[in-house]
C-alpha cells in the first residue's frame, strides 16, 4: 500500500490538494481512499472518502472504556457518564486521526491519501504511536502479566492492590492498535506531501517541517507550491504580488529538489473538474527516508559513528542525552527518544558533531561489553 500524508502551514490549501491528489490517482485506475476531517470540494468519482469525526470517536472510546471498567467503577461508587453529556477533550483529534488511519489502512487500498492538520500538529500526531507504546511498556511491562497467580500474595506483601487483569488486557489492546498505526507511518511506501503558498514565511515554515520529518524518519514526497498567480498581469498592484510570490517560489525550488507548481484558479475549487484543472500529480514511487547509518571506524579510530541525516539542523537548537539504551534527541522545536541500535548499546558516547545537516555521534566500544578481538 502507498500512503501519502498531506500537510503544510495553516491556510495553504491542504484539503484541496489532498482531494486533487486522490482524484488524479483514481483517474489512472488506482483504488484510492481519502481520509479527511473536512468536506472536500467535489464528488471525487472513484475515490472512497472516509471522514474523521473526532467527537464521535471520543464518545465511543470513552463509553467503551467505561463499560470495560464497570466493576471497578461500581466498587468506587462512580456515576456513569451518558453519551449526550460527553464533549471531546484536547488531544481527542489526534487519537481520532490515528484510529481512522489504522482502520483505513486495514482496507488495503492501493493508495491512501491522508489530509492532516497543520504541520506542527501533524508531526505531533504522527509521533504519538511510538511515544504512547513506550509509555505503556514502562508503566505496564508485558512481562509482569506472567505473575498473575502471584498477585494476591504480592498484594499482601506490598499492602496495596495489584493492577487488575482488565488493565493489562486494555494496555495490550492499545499496544496492538498503536503498533498497526506505527507500521503504516514507518512503512517505506509512506511519504509526506508538503503544501505551501509561496510567501515571506513559506521557506522558514518548510525548513522547520523538513527538519521534523527527518527527525521522525519520514520521506518527503514533493513540495506543492499552491495558489500561484498568473506570471503576467496588466494590473500593477497584482504584478507586485506576482513578483513577491515568484521570488519566494525561486527560493523554494533552489532549496527543495521536488517542487510542484499549482496555479490559482481565481476562485475556490468546486467539483471534480476544478480539482483536475489544478493538475496535482498522482504520487510517484516513494523516495527513501533520510539515511541513519553506522560507520565502522574501529580499525582506524576505535569508534563507531552513527550518522543521522537532519537537513536544516543547527547547533544552537541541538541537544543530546544518552539514557540507558535510548538517545534523547532535541532538534529545533522537535524532540524524540530514539532507541539505540544493538551494537551501540555496548558503547559509550564520546562526542558528536554537526556538519551540512548530518549529525555524527561517536561511540567508543565498552571493553567489558564488547567481544574480544573485535
Amino acid at each position: 500500500m502507498r500512503t501519502v500524508l498531506v500537510t503544510g502551514p495553516g491556510g495553504a490549501g491542504r484539503t484541496t490538494v489532498a482531494a486533487a491528489t486522490a482524484l488524479a490517482a483514481a483517474r489512472r485506475g488506482t483504488r484510492v481512499t481519502l481520509l479527511t476531517p473536512d468536506r472536500v470540494p467535489g464528488e471525487l468519482g472513484g475515490v472512497t472518502v472516509r471522514r474523521i469525526d473526532s467527537a464521535a470517536h471520543f464518545r465511543a472510546e470513552l463509553l467503551a472504556f467505561q463499560d470495560r471498567a464497570g466493576v471497578a467503577l461500581d466498587l468506587l461508587g462512580a456515576s456513569r457518564l451518558d453519551a449526550e453529556e460527553l464533549t471531546e477533550l484536547p488531544g481527542a483529534e489526534q487519537l481520532a486521526l490515528l484510529s481512522a488511519l489504522r482502520e483505513a489502512a486495514a482496507g488495503e487500498p492501493d493508495l491512501l491519501v491522508v489530509d492532516l492538520p497543520p504541520t506542527d500538529r501533524a508531526l505531533a500526531a504522527l509521533a504519538l504511536p511510538e511515544q504512547l507504546r513506550r509509555y505503556l511498556r514502562r508503566l505496564l511491562p508485558p512481562e509482569r502479566q506472567a505473575a498473575r497467580s502471584l498477585r494476591p500474595v504480592l498484594a499482601q506483601l506490598a499492602g496495596v492492590p495489584m493492577p487488575a487483569q482488565w488493565l493489562y488486557e486494555t494496555a495490550a489492546r492499545w499496544d496492538l492498535e498503536l503498533a498497526a498505526v506505527q507500521a503504516v507511518i514507518e512503512d517505506p511506501g509512506t511519504t509526506v506531501r508538503l503544501v505551501v503558498e509561496p510567501g515571506p514565511a513559506a521557506a522558514d515554515a518548510l525548513r522547520t517541517a523538513r527538519l521534523g520529518i527527518a527527525l521522525h524518519r519520514l520521506a518527503l514526497d514533493v513540495v506543492v507550491a499552491n495558489r500561484l498567480l498568473p506570471a503576467e498581469t496588466p494590473d500593477p498592484w497584482l504584478a507586485g504580488l506576482v513578483a513577491q510570490q515568484r521570488k519566494h517560489l525561486d527560493e523554494l525550488t533552489g532549496e527543495f529538489s521536488a517542487v510542484h507548481e499549482v496555479a490559482h484558479l481565481g476562485r475556490d475549487p468546486r467539483g471534480d473538474d476544478d480539482l483536475e484543472l489544478l493538475g496535482c500529480r498522482a504520487p510517484a514511487e516513494p523516495a527513501g527516508a533520510p539515511a541513519w547509518t553506522i560507520e565502522d571506524r574501529i580499525a582506524e579510530d576505535d569508534v563507531l559513528v552513527w550518522r543521522l541525516a537532519l537537513p536544516g539542523a543547527v547547533k544552537d537548537g541541538l541537544a543530546l542525552v544518552r539514557r540507558g539504551d535510548e538517545l534523547l534527541l532535541t532538534v529545533g522545536p522537535f524532540r524524540r527518544i530514539v532507541p539505540l541500535p544493538s551494537a551501540l548499546r555496548r558503547c559509550t558516547v564520546t562526542g558528536a558533531g554537526l556538519n551540512d545537516g548530518v549529525l555524527d555521534i561517536r561511540f567508543t566500544p565498552d571493553p567489558e561489553l564488547w567481544p574480544r578481538g573485535r
